[in-house]
């Protein structure tokens, strides 16, 4: 799949209420409108998440040169009920 970066963006019939706010906020912040549309545009659209880390093999990672080092399993529970709560109205 081949990607496409745009350079420009055109926005075209930008109603005024919009464009005079967009306006404010930019002069508010010190900021052109165009990088005010900018910081706008990175807040909504962050970079994607790095997906989470191991915790384990994070730390088997970090003790590793100490060699035969091994967390030991732990054994889990299995989960509790939720509490049930009656109705005050019964």
């Amino acid at each position: 799949m081949k990607a496409y970066i745009m350079n420009n963006i055109t926005l075209k019939n930008l109603d005024e209420p919009l464009k005079k706010r967009l306006e404010q906020r930019a002069i508010a912040h010190g900021h052109t409108v165009e990088e005010e549309i900018k910081l706008i545009l990175q807040t909504a659209i962050p970079p994607s998440p790095t997906p989470p880390k191991n915790l384990t093999a994070a730390i088997e990672q970090r003790f590793a040169h100490l060699e035969d080092f091994e967390l030991p399993k732990i054994k889990r529970e299995p989960m509790r009920n939720l509490p049930q709560f009656e109705d005050e109205e019964s």
